[in-house]
């Protein structure tokens, strides 16, 4: 066989060449043009494109017989995206989010059905919010804790609710199934989630996920305030803001409008 006369290192620098010309011809590219494009001989580049094809790393469309990346990709890009320390990523995203908005930002993420609190900024000023790092929140009365349960399956948000219920935190508290599920319907449908006071008296918060490469909710961005810095004139800005902080974090992960969405 051809390919066989090949050293392992030219093969393997082919195969890298090959995957790197594929990714920037969303369209594909055929047999002919990537042994042209590379200046592989025809009979060794058909040898490796047929072997990354069965590693899944390349799909051969039916029709024109040309190569696009295939979905084994996007095993690798998460697994460098979750190698990186999402805190370290966050941070300074969740600094731009104060300076602007000037609430105190947190980041968080789902463990054992609850919302865990895994970094914080605050914002300067005298008002301080009652959070830290470590922190652990209901998943139903908080903003955070809404965005990171609209990612979830129905049989996973069935077992956190039958485990930790719907615990009443303040008279606005959701403790009805049905009305946190319809409340979750529409964090999916706008891209936010709101606390209107329902863990703490007085505290009005607005949270969004962060998506992973693979398009499964990695983790929630919020902020918080008080009734009277988020109201009617301030929340449309709020909201955009934070939406903002998720989708440039979500970037950094691997995300893109092109990722499939769970």
């Amino acid at each position: 066989m051809p390919a066989a006369k090949e050293s392992p290192a030219t093969a393997v620098e082919r195969a890298l060449g090959i995957l790197e010309a594929v990714s920037r011809r969303p369209r594909g590219l055929s047999n002919s043009e990537i042994s042209r494009k590379l200046a592989i001989p025809k009979s060794s580049a058909s040898y490796i494109l047929r072997a990354l094809q069965r590693r899944g790393y390349l799909h051969r469309n039916a029709e024109d017989g040309k190569y696009r990346m295939g979905l084994k990709v996007l095993d690798l890009g998460h697994g460098v995206a979750m190698g990186l320390d999402l805190r370290e990523i966050a941070r300074p995203i969740l600094q731009d989010l104060v300076r602007h908005v000037n609430l105190t930002a947190h980041l968080a993420i789902l463990e054992n059905g609850e919302a865990v609190y895994i970094e914080r900024v605050e914002a300067p000023g005298f008002i301080r919010m009652n959070t830290w790092v470590g922190r652990r929140m209901y998943i139903h009365a908080t903003s955070i804790g809404k965005a990171l349960a609209a990612g979830l399956s129905r049989e996973e948000l069935d077992a956190i609710l039958s485990g930790h219920g719907l615990v009443k935190r303040t008279p606005k508290t959701i403790t009805q199934r049905a009305r946190f599920l319809k409340e979750l319907g529409h964090v999916r449908t706008q891209g936010y989630a709101m606390d209107d006071e329902e863990n703490s008296i007085g505290v009005r918060c607005i949270g969004a996920p962060v998506y992973n490469a693979e398009g499964r909710v990695e983790a929630a961005v919020g902020v918080s305030g008080t009734v009277a810095m988020v109201n009617a004139q301030t929340l449309p800005k709020f909201i955009d803001a934070v939406k903002e902080a998720a989708r440039r974090i979500s970037a950094k992960l691997g995300y893109s409008t092109h990722s499939p969405r769970h």
